[in-house]
């Protein structure tokens, strides 16, 4: 790094990733991120319910809560396990569960809330496009918050940078690197929520499953974006073309919104 790079990097803003610690006893940020994006995502799905036009009850937005936790949770970590490290953790499987030690894959909790919807869909006797688009609406804020989390943990970081605003990581080494967490918080959480609003407010959200194309396009090409400037993980390195491990998982993702968003729509008789 050069002298000029060293002077004009930003500070990180060292900040203990536990808020809390009683004995053996700790609350992390990175816990109260997920806590906090689901009960305002929740809060919001109820919020969205009662709109007139919403063709999903409070009621059913409300019982959703404890199926989005378990597919957050459960698709999360089994998807970081299986995508990311399926050799370290069948040496090691005790550790499939410490998830307070890290190690998250939103494509695996994308996954487990996908299989939470179709089941709680079935269950429920609802639409499941209805019900995906409703909460696709909301999924951003956990997003938003997810990243923030991986900025105060210093994890996920950028590669190495020369912009004004580049930062010195912790466990980084000595060069200034882009703060590409707070890029993903405000492309696939800030932004994409705005977005999603906006749309929900057209014509274009009259078709089922139209709004949820758009958050699933919306977010693999913005995640896509933002691995341009993401220090690609170290066991893992680039891929098939150059590509990242981020950026071939949300391919299928893009195909798939754009599926839902520009499919015909069904006639009526």
């Amino acid at each position: 790094m050069t002298l000029s790079t060293l002077f004009s990097a930003i500070a990180f803003p060292e900040i203990d990733p536990v808020l809390v610690q009683i004995g053996p006893f700790a609350i992390r940020w990175y816990a109260l991120a997920y806590v906090a994006g689901l009960i305002i995502g929740w809060q919001l799905m109820m919020y969205f319910a009662r709109d007139k036009a919403s063709r999903i009850t409070p009621k059913q937005a409300d019982d959703f809560l404890i199926w989005a936790t378990l597919g957050v949770l459960l698709g999360g970590r089994l998807g970081y396990v299986l995508f990311y490290k399926p050799g370290y953790y069948l040496a090691n499987p005790s550790e499939i569960f410490m998830i307070w030690q890290g190690g998250m894959s939103f494509h695996g909790g994308f996954l487990g809330v996908v299989i939470a919807t179709i089941l709680y869909s079935r269950f429920q006797k609802i639409t499941i496009l209805d019900f995906g688009d409703l909460l696709a609406t909301v999924v951003p804020i956990g997003l938003f918050f997810g990243r923030i989390a991986n900025f105060i943990n210093a994890e996920l970081y950028g590669r190495v940078s020369d912009v004004p605003w580049a930062m010195v990581f912790p466990g980084g080494g000595s060069d200034a690197r882009h703060p590409s967490q707070l890029y993903e918080a405000a492309l696939e959480g800030a932004l994409l929520f705005v977005l999603l609003l906006i749309f929900r407010k057209t014509r274009f959200a009259e078709k089922p499953g139209f709004i949820m194309g758009l958050f699933f396009a919306g977010y693999a090409i913005a995640r896509s974006v933002v691995e341009l400037f993401r220090e690609p993980d170290a066991f893992l390195g680039f891929l098939i073309g150059g590509l990242t491990m981020g950026q071939l998982l949300s391919l299928p993702i893009l195909v798939v919104g754009l599926y839902f968003m520009f499919r015909p729509a069904r006639k009526t008789a």
